[in-house]
Order: structure tokens, then sequence, then C-alpha cells
């Protein structure tokens, strides 16, 4: 099937999914939902529905717990410090849900043919010395949060095609491996355009590459939830996801698609604005938060041949036991697949 092809039935999937999503009625008046997220504007979709409404009118209230790698999320949204949250497949994700504790629900990024997404970058030390292509990172080192998390699985997959080999540093957080690639202390990562291009931009790192010539089609980032949600609060688990989608649809035609005028976007900026990059004045803010405007699947539709590529990835490295299946890891009761 064509990425056309994939994007005609995902919207068509879409359509569907919005009769029984965006008609239902609110859930219950004010009750109170924690979000998990990250300050990447890949996690807009959610900061869209809470600043326009969309989780008030489910009757959600929300309150945002930030973070600063995915691992982390999973354990507060399986320990239920954490309603819903929306994060990348790890090791640690699938490890919970083989103990019962979380399930994903939706799609949410994903890397798309034609829009811009995320980037390989190297040092500029590294870049200096020579390494200007991924064909080229044989034996260099890697910058991942943890073992077992997406960096790790996009390395690895950019390895295989390859040849190559890769030395894997574990940071722990975002913030220590954007600090450790402009200092050379490590010379690759992948990672989202809103903070690639600033990078290379400003002559601290130089993008060699992109993801999406590597893994086409992939889920980068997933909606997910307790299993105990999943199981027994559907009708609140529908609701979030409702207004989840309303938000992503706004993200999508203001800075994807851009099918929504220049006063949208603008808008949509100044709104992301509020969570991204809230250090920097917004005429600094407003490029980065343009460049990083990838897909957000429509009505939180999932791409399930990239997470079951994904697990069986964790499977083979054996960084999760090999029993565990897609009925473990994902609930696709709530929103269509492809």
């Amino acid at each position: 099937m064509t990425d056309k092809s994939k994007r005609r039935l995902l919207g068509a999937f879409g359509g569907l999914a919005a009769t029984s999503l965006f008609g239902m009625p609110a859930y219950a008046a004010n009750t109170k939902v924690n979000v998990g997220a990250l300050r990447f504007t890949s996690h807009a979709a959610s900061f869209v529905a809470f600043e326009r409404g969309y989780f008030a009118e489910a009757g959600l209230d929300v309150e945002f717990k930030f973070f600063q790698a995915a691992q982390p999320m999973a354990v507060a949204v399986a320990s239920k410090d954490v309603d819903y949250a929306v994060t990348a497949i790890s090791g640690g994700l699938i490890s919970l849900s083989e103990k019962g504790a979380v399930k994903v629900i939706g799609g949410a990024l994903s890397e798309e043919s034609g829009i811009d997404g995320q980037k390989i970058i190297v040092s500029d030390a590294a870049f200096k010395a020579g390494l200007t292509s991924p064909a080229m990172l044989d034996g260099k080192s890697w910058g991942i949060t943890q073992a077992g998390s997406s960096f790790h699985y996009m390395g690895a997959q950019i390895a295989a095609k390859e040849g190559i080999q890769l030395k894997y540093k574990p940071l722990q957080k975002t913030g220590a491996i954007i600090g450790a690639i402009k200092s050379g202390q490590i010379d690759a990562w992948s990672i989202v355009p809103h903070i690639a291009k600033p990078l290379s931009g400003a002559g601290a790192v130089h993008i060699i590459g992109d993801v999406a010539d590597y893994i086409p089609n992939y889920q980068v980032t997933t909606v997910f939830t307790s299993a105990d949600n999943a199981a027994n609060e559907r009708d609140r688990t529908q609701a979030f996801l409702s207004a989840f989608s309303k938000g992503a649809a706004d993200f999508n035609a203001a800075l994807v698609d851009k099918t929504a005028g220049d006063t949208a976007a603008e808008d949509m900026v100044k709104l992301i604005h509020k969570y991204v990059y809230t250090d920097r004045p917004y005429e600094k803010a407003a490029p980065s938060i343009i460049n990083g405007a990838m897909r957000i699947n429509a009505n939180a539709a999932m791409n399930a041949k990239s997470i079951e590529n994904q697990l069986n990835w964790f499977k083979n490295e054996k960084l999760v036991k090999d029993t565990i299946g897609m009925d473990t890891l994902v609930d696709s009761s709530y929103v269509e697949t492809l």
C-alpha cells in the first residue's frame, strides 16, 4: 500500500471514528484527570484541547504533569499518578503492560511522507571530523534516555539498515542529551525537528539525515492509560480521546495541512508557546514551534503495524519478555487501526 493510500485510508477511518468520538456527550462535569506530557510541540493536541475547552466540554477537569522522558511517564500512569499520557513505545511501557498495568489506546505523532519529521543530528565536533552521513556512524556514540527508549529503537533501526554498530549512551533526560551533543560528549542523536532545527541553526549540531528514511510510517508516539481505566472507565476514556482528537484536528489544520489560514496558524503557535519554549520570547520561539509540526493522527487512529514492529524489536533484543503479544500491549477497541 502506498503512503498516499494509507493517508486516504487513515482519513476514512478518522471519519468513522469521529462519529463515535466527537458525538459523545460530556462524561461528567468536572471529573478530575491528570494528563502526562512533555514540553514538545508533538504534545500539542493535549494543550489545544485544554486551552480551547475541549476537555472541559467533555466533562474533564485536566491538570498537566510534565516529564522529561517517556519511561517515568509510563510508571506514573501505571501507578495512577497520571490518568492519560502521550509518549513513545518503550521497553518500560511494554513491561508494564505485561504486568497488567497499562494499555496503549490510540495513536498520536507519526512520521508521514512529505511532512518534515525527526532528524538525525551529530555534534559540531563530529561533523568537523568528517561525520556527514548516517552511513558513517559506525562505532560512534548515540544518545538515549534509557536502554529500551524510543531513541534506542530509532538508533537501532538506522544502524541495522546501514549495517553498522552504535555505542549507546544513556543520559536519562532529553535535556542532558542536548547538553551532551552540544558539548561533543556524544556524537549523534535523533530528535523531533523543533529541537533539531534550532540547534542546527545555531551551529551547535548538524542535521545529516531523516528518521523517516529508515522507519517509514513510524508511529512515534501513542496515547496510553492504565489497564484499569481502559477496561473499567470507558466513558471517561472515550471522553478524553474525543477532546484530544479535536485538539489534534485543530493542530493539523493550522500547522501541518495549513488549511486554516495564517491567522489560525499564528494563534496556534501562540497557544503552544504557553507550554513549549516558555523561556524564550514568542518571536524566537515561534520558528522552532512551527518546525516541530509533524502529523498527529486523526481521531487518535493508530498504526498497529508500526507498533507491532516496535514490539518485535524489543522482544528480539531481549529488552522485554518474548511472550508479550499485541493484545497485552494494545487495547484496540477505542480507535481505528491500520
